[in-house]
């Protein structure tokens, strides 16, 4: 099973100028791997809201590529973002799921339906139809380039080992980090 860092460290390789929203256990690793004025750590938002938030910037900028780095347990608390996604359905947006079964932020408690449950199934249901599956890093690696210039909507379950919680680094207060994110979206165009 591959982990976290190692994830986001092929992603963190692999990103030119794309939008990267954050969250959670993501927003407290991805730092040490990228600190581009596009990326915005959406901790502080409450837990669930990073795929609405990706969503808007994909709309609001079809320019631009938007990933969102998103945990398992953070899409179960709104799994409707999929419909709207599907139903927006931007070219521009890639979804990385991190799944490893447990809400790792507060403590690694599991998460409900570990046994049965298929986020890329739940994604194509929701009518997106570009959705992947990897629990190998080999696997996923191999695939990134691809994934890279495939249009969106995309969905990508992560699958990732839980890990012992991260110290977040010392990070800006949300409204400084959107006005970073929005000054970065304004000098880019």
């Amino acid at each position: 099973m591959m982990s976290r860092s190692e994830v986001l460290k092929q992603l963190a390789a692999a990103r030119t100028d794309e939008i990267v929203v954050t969250a959670m256990m993501a927003a407290r690793e991805w730092p040490r791997f990228s600190q581009h004025p596009l990326d915005f750590d959406s901790s502080g938002t409450g837990m669930g809201h990073a795929t609405g938030i990706a969503l808007g910037l994909a709309l609001a900028h079809p320019e631009r590529r938007v990933w969102v780095l998103n945990g398992d347990g953070s899409m179960l608390m709104n799994l409707g973002q999929l419909v709207t996604i599907a139903q927006q359905a931007p070219p521009n947006l890639v979804v990385f799921v991190f799944q490893n079964n447990v809400y790792e932020v507060t403590g690694g408690q599991p998460i409900p339906g570990t046994a049965t449950l298929d986020f890329a199934g739940l994604a194509r249901a929701a009518g997106i139809a570009k959705a992947y599956d990897f629990a190998a890093l080999e696997a996923f690696a191999a695939a990134l380039p691809a994934l890279r210039r495939e249009p969106g909507p995309l969905f990508v379950t992560l699958r990732v080992a839980p890990e012992p919680p991260t110290a977040p680094l010392q990070r800006l207060p949300a409204p400084e980090r959107a006005r970073r994110l929005m000054e970065a979206l304004a000098s880019a165009r």
